[in-house]
């Protein structure tokens, strides 16, 4: 019955899936076999030699330095611009949601260009910041400053959609009603009542955050000058390796990435799926309350 009413036959049905698992595995799954089967390829003593050099120790330190610095940073940004877009309607609220969603349709290329003509030495602030003795741009500041534009949709992409589905709920606004009623101020009744609700989206979204942060090219390529052991981060070192022909040491730190990116996936996963066994627990301790009731 549902595939007469939709309209799909079994042969539609199969030719769909083949067409979905062929794409999927060109696009996905044979790429990441390929640099899995290079990085192997090398061996254990090249594995090792490319992990242990000191360009890429400094290639390693530097991005999950970068990614200390945004993640805080942006969780907490993300979680005061979902609360106050969620909460609160003012004038300019839908510019606001707008900008927050920016960096999806900007390239980070110019992402960086834009830091470049603001921090570098010829642009509008860099003399300035020059006769102060800080240095943005080709250092640690202007890496972090362009992952963190890139990185800016993500908490906040996540927690919005939740937020604005518990204010609208009869039982988010009864929750916020007895906090008031109890006392709790504004950051009272956010940390104690609302975050514990959304704490599942908060994961979902800082666990993306670090995974741009980590393998952010684009915006970097243009502000860290590429200067080996202080501006490289992973993904540079593996472009830098690549263009010296120093195939197994870029596969390997290839490997890293992808590997990073694969337990990104399966966290994903996971909290996707914790999420929607929390929501079937409240759903069923709901349904068992109104029943007794």
């Amino acid at each position: 019955m549902p595939d007469r009413l939709i309209g799909e036959g079994p042969a539609a049905r199969a030719i769909l899936c083949t067409l979905a698992i062929l794409l999927v595995g060109l696009l996905l799954v044979l790429p990441l076999a390929v640099v899995f089967g290079e990085a192997a390829a090398a061996g254990p003593a090249a594995i090792a030699a490319a992990l242990s050099s000191p360009d890429a120790h400094a290639a390693i330190r530097l991005t999950l330095l970068v990614a200390a610095i945004v993640v805080p940073l942006n969780t907490l940004c993300g979680i005061l611009a979902a609360w106050c877009l969620a909460r609160f309607r003012f004038p300019g609220r839908r510019a606001l949601a707008s900008l927050v969603g920016l960096p999806f349709s900007v390239s980070p290329v110019v992402a960086g260009l834009a830091v470049v003509l603001l921090y570098g030495s010829q642009g509008w602030l860099g003399p300035l910041l020059a006769q102060c003795g800080i240095r943005i741009v080709f250092a640690l500041p202007g890496i972090v400053l362009c992952t963190l534009f890139v990185t800016i949709p993500f908490v906040a992409g996540s927690l919005l959609p939740l937020l604005e589905a518990r204010g609208q709920s009869a039982a988010g606004r009864e929750e916020d009603e007895a906090a008031a009623t109890l006392g709790a101020g504004l950051w009272q009744m956010l940390w104690w009542v609302v975050l514990p609700r959304i704490r599942w989206g908060l994961a979902f979204g800082v666990l993306l955050t670090n995974a741009r942060a980590i393998g952010e090219f684009g915006a970097v390529a243009v502000v860290s000058g590429r200067i080996r052991g202080e501006t490289v981060t992973m993904p540079l070192q593996v472009e830098l390796l690549y263009n010296e022909y120093d195939l197994p040491a870029a596969f390997t730190l290839a490997a890293v990435l992808a590997a990073l990116a694969l337990l990104t996936v399966a966290a994903r996963t996971a909290l996707e799926a914790r999420q929607r066994a929390a929501e079937r627990a409240g759903e069923a301790a709901a349904s068992t309350s109104a029943w007794a009731a």
